[in-house]
């Protein structure tokens, strides 16, 4: 899918500069329970007004295949950006069998569920697997749907057999690349303990080999590099971050330097895909060190619900709209946090 996701969506990646000022708390606020939440917790009303609007827009740009394409971009046509806007939607805690937009859920889950090939490859490339087995396993639990089990055990032994395969232990491409990245990698791991968290089987062995890889091309500063520890950059960090988050590492002794790194830099600009970037920043944020989280939260918001489009969409001339919406949509989801990958 996205050979330029490695890379980034107003300059250089996929994240939204961060500026200064906010919203903190207003007798506007909306409540919400979730997974994770407290019962303290409220989501801030403009963030809940630039949600809303950014589904309702999501929705429009569904086409009758279940992809959101009608934005006119090619990668809105594949399978990954499709998983972004399905997890858009579970995210903000849309029922995927009664809810309004449960009909948009099933018929997203449904465009990705007939992209997967008799291997087990959704799409045609690992960027698109990577999304799309990350929205089928938080998918999973959610809806009433047969199909999912089979599917994920398949995106699963597709995922370990390339791996086993590939001399670094980790993903670039396609399943038959002898190379890799942190962000293919990066993105391919958190699928894995997605999935596994939602009860499908992952040795533990794969998950361990792909942490060993995203070491790898880790500096001594914390900062992770694209291929190996040089030229590190934010967004690459909080890929690294979140995978030994999610991978149940923070006791590792690099992990408070890692979190060192991301939290200097988590107001960086100049991100060739800004909404890529925040939309790991904010999960990597979250994991690492909350209240820091809670700082970077704020600022996003206001930066994110300034660039929102009166339509309810935000623009990135790369990735298209509907994929630059979902990313900024879920830059803000932790808001929410009903989405199990979410949970600490």
């Amino acid at each position: 899918m996205i050979r330029s996701i490695a890379k980034s969506v107003i300059t250089h990646s996929l994240a939204i500069g961060i500026s200064t000022c906010l919203f903190l708390v207003s007798s506007h606020s909306v409540s919400a329970q979730g997974l994770g939440r407290r019962n303290a917790d409220i989501v801030p009303a403009k963030v809940e007004i630039s949600y809303k609007k950014g589904l309702k827009y999501l929705a429009s740009m569904q086409s009758p295949d279940g992809s959101f394409s009608k934005d006119g971009n090619r990668y809105s046509t594949q399978p990954g950006i499709t998983g972004i806007c399905v997890l858009a939607f579970l995210a903000h805690g849309e029922d995927a069998e009664f809810g309004p937009y449960s009909k948009n859920i099933k018929k997203g889950v449904d465009f990705i569920l007939k992209q997967q090939n008799k291997n087990g490859y959704i799409g045609t490339s690992m960027y698109n697997h990577g999304f799309a087995t990350l929205a089928l396993a938080e998918a999973y639990g959610m809806m009433n749907d047969d199909r999912l089990a089979g599917a994920l055990k398949k995106s699963v032994a597709l995922l370990t057999s390339s791996q086993d395969r590939n001399p670094k232990g980790a993903w670039r491409y396609s399943p038959e690349d002898m190379t890799s990245d942190t962000t293919v990698a990066g993105c391919q791991l958190v699928a894995l303990l997605a999935a596994r968290n939602a009860g499908i089987p992952v040795p533990n062995k794969n998950i361990d080999k792909a942490l060993d890889y995203l070491s790898s091309c880790r500096s001594s500063n914390g900062g992770y590099g694209y291929a190996s520890k040089s030229g590190a950059k934010s967004t690459l960090t909080a890929i690294g971050s979140l995978c030994m988050s999610l991978a149940k590492k923070k006791d590792d002794k690099a992990f408070d330097t890692v979190t060192k790194y991301l939290t200097s830099r988590s107001e960086s600009s100049g991100h060739h895909y800004v909404y890529y970037h925040e939309y790991y920043m904010a999960q990597a944020l979250f994991h690492a060190n909350e209240e820091e989280w809670q700082k970077w939260n704020e600022k996003n918001a206001q930066v994110m619900t300034t660039a929102q489009n009166p339509d309810g969409g935000w623009n990135d001339h790369r990735l298209g709209r509907s994929g630059a919406t979902g990313f900024a949509l879920l830059s803000m989801a932790l808001n929410y946090r009903f989405l199990p990958i979410y949970e600490k």
